[in-house]
């Protein structure tokens, strides 16, 4: 039998095949403007009897389980004294487990020390899916992340001295028009410095009204229409100057699905967006067709 969920319930594109156990409810910070997710919970950590009656009679039911997401917003909130006793719990009743993913928020990773994120890794928790949203200085304080760009560089690259992998998620959009060029070259820089093994791009979209999110940012967001949305997508991808990373922007809220690795495809993707700018109608999903 699958978990009873707190509704709603909210797990990455990729984990889609995943089977999830909420460790946590909400978000720990559940600040930043441009998130509705869990904007309905109050944040609470779940106690550990409850979560281990849930693993063990989902084991009765999944037992070629492969993969498990640990929600909601935070998981990495938890002590390793907490987290520990999950993740050995799982690869016990999972036999044929292979890794163990979460969300982590920049204070997450602040607040661990390098040798606590490498005892989580030894136990299984091997990567983590890490909200940038935006490299610019500014953008930050004005979308509330709570953290700055120098800290979240900090905390990735903590993260991955413990051999975690790092999937980023950025929001094309999120600085408007009046500061488009910025956000996309700190973003790129950022990105740049600490070289994750994922590079996801999502586009900014308000199903609940765009009210929070204004008055958090200010007056001066003017929202990007398609054409300069691709753009901008074009920009950051140009800048970018990373190693050995895998490029997405397939999440639904994108009017352009694409995918590459990067540096070996970039030129490809480029071409790719420049073709959508010249022929939208060919290229984009139908508005009716995006959500989040």
């Amino acid at each position: 039998m699958l978990p009873v969920y707190d509704q709603p319930l909210f797990r990455p594109p990729s984990e889609g095949r995943s089977l999830i156990f909420q460790v946590t409810l909400g978000c720990s910070w559940n600040r930043c403007s441009f998130c509705e997710m869990y904007t309905s919970k109050s944040f609470r950590v779940r106690p550990f009897e409850e979560i281990a009656q849930e693993i063990r009679a989902a084991a009765l039911s999944f037992p070629n389980t492969e993969k498990v997401f640990l929600a909601d917003g935070d998981a990495l909130v938890l002590s390793n004294k907490k987290l520990l006793p999950i993740l050995a719990l799982l690869y016990e009743k999972f036999p044929r487990l292979q890794r163990v993913t979460s969300y982590a928020l920049p204070k997450n990773l602040l607040v661990k020390s390098i040798d606590e994120l490498k005892e989580l890794r030894e136990a299984g928790l091997k990567m983590l899916y890490y909200g940038v949203e935006t490299g610019d200085p500014l953008l930050l304080q004005k979308i509330q992340k709570g953290a700055s760009s120098e800290q979240m560089i900090e905390g990735m690259l903590k993260a991955q001295e413990a051999g975690m992998l790092i999937s980023t998620t950025n929001l094309l959009g999120v600085g408007g028009r009046k500061y488009s060029e910025q956000h996309v070259n700190n973003t790129a820089k950022l990105l740049s410095q600490v070289n994750p093994k994922y590079i996801s791009f999502l586009t900014l979209m308000f199903p609940l009204g765009s009210e929070r999110f204004i008055q958090a940012f200010g007056d001066d967001f003017e929202e990007l229409n398609p054409m300069e949305l691709l753009q901008e997508l074009k920009w950051v991808v140009q800048h970018l100057e990373v190693k050995e990373s895998e490029f997405r922007s397939n999440h639904a809220s994108n009017y352009l699905p694409l995918k590459a690795k990067l540096p070996q495809e970039k030129e490809r993707l480029i071409d790719t967006i420049e073709q959508a700018i010249q022929f939208p109608a060919s290229y984009l999903r139908p508005e009716e067709w995006r959500g989040l």
